[in-house]
């Protein structure tokens, strides 16, 4: 596996991609990112067209084990954020 882009390449790539600048390609992007944060936040979920879904999730309270003493402890419930591929963008990557 290769190394992954850094942000100033990513945003050289998207500049390139959308013929406009690159303070644009990242002002754009940061757009897109906020909303799909905002959005996911108030409504529990937003869909990505051909990504995937970005969804917020509940974890029930559950008992763990501290893996150095072996010790039981109780994991508290919370609420995380999950990626959920599209089939679309798995068949393209895959």
């Amino acid at each position: 596996m290769g190394k992954g882009l850094t942000k100033t390449q990513f945003m050289a790539e998207l500049s390139e991609k959308w013929g406009v600048s690159k303070k644009e390609a990242t002002e754009m992007f940061e757009a897109f990112v906020e909303l799909a944060f905002d959005r996911a936040k108030s409504d529990g979920e937003i869909m990505l067209p051909g990504m995937g879904k970005l969804v917020k999730a509940h974890r029930k309270a559950r008992m763990g084990r501290n893996p150095a003493t072996g010790e039981e402890i109780h994991i508290p419930a919370k609420t995380v954020a999950k990626f959920r591929l599209a089939k679309a963008a798995k068949e393209a990557i895959l």
